[in-house]
């Protein structure tokens, strides 16, 4: 448990997701990190899920600062620019970035700046939206039904009007490629690992992604992508 934890062994978010790729990038990596950075973390619950569960010291950084009282009570949360973190080179054995690279208007800035604060032989794990899906947000557990139609009707809105880009404001992502291209110009080692992430968070539904696989719509199917690998 980190420092932040104080008295509360007992808080367990509920985030099975954020498990399974904690657990996916430390097979990656074949240890556990024991310092982290996370770099997009909203409220901050991922950054208090991967402490729990991999009782690592967590840092996470946001451009706004509204965190969870209970996540702040397991992880480091402040307000960062991830074009300009504050943080000293080589400061953490991990970066995590989970759905927030395509908010970030200058995100090769943002890529450098993450391996900027890898150690040497640090790991990373970035994921972002897949902009070939023909239906996301299934998965937003937040959210309900209404939002998660809308955010699909303004998605086709935009792919429809040609203005289907992070940068006009649309939640767009990248395709696997645009992204390991991106990944590959930063990072000396780039591993795809999102249909083991699927597979997984999918595991009673195995048969259902192969066939995915199989037939060659998953890339048009599988709402995100992940990529994991080292400085």
């Amino acid at each position: 448990m980190t420092e932040f934890a104080g008295n509360c062994q007992n808080v367990n978010f509920a985030d099975p997701k954020t498990v399974i790729l904690a657990d996916l990038m430390c097979q990656q990596l074949s240890s556990v990190p024991s310092k982290i950075l996370v770099v997009g973390c909203g409220k901050g619950i991922e950054a208090a899920v991967l402490a729990q569960h991999l009782r690592a010291s967590v840092t996470g950084i946001d451009i706004l600062t509204d965190f969870d009282a209970r996540a702040s009570q397991f992880a480091d949360l402040r307000r960062g620019d991830a074009t300009r973190m504050e943080f000293m080179d080589e400061s953490f054995d991990f970066v995590y970035s989970f759905h927030a690279l395509e908010h970030i208007p200058d995100f090769r800035a943002a890529l450098h700046e993450m391996r900027r604060v890898l150690r040497p032989d640090g790991g990373w794990m970035i994921g972002t939206p897949n902009s070939k899906r023909i239906i996301g947000y299934l998965g937003s557990k937040d959210a309900s039904t209404a939002e998660k139609l809308w955010w699909n009707l303004a998605d086709w809105n935009a792919k429809l009007r040609g203005r289907f880009r992070n940068e006009l404001g649309a939640h767009a992502g990248y395709t696997k490629e645009e992204l390991r291209g991106e990944l590959a110009r930063v990072f000396s080692a780039v591993t795809d690992i999102t249909l083991d992430y699927y597979r997984d968070v999918y595991s009673s539904r195995r048969d259902l992604i192969e066939a995915m696989v199989q037939s060659g719509v998953a890339p048009w199917l599988l709402p995100c992508i992940y990529f994991t690998g080292r400085r």
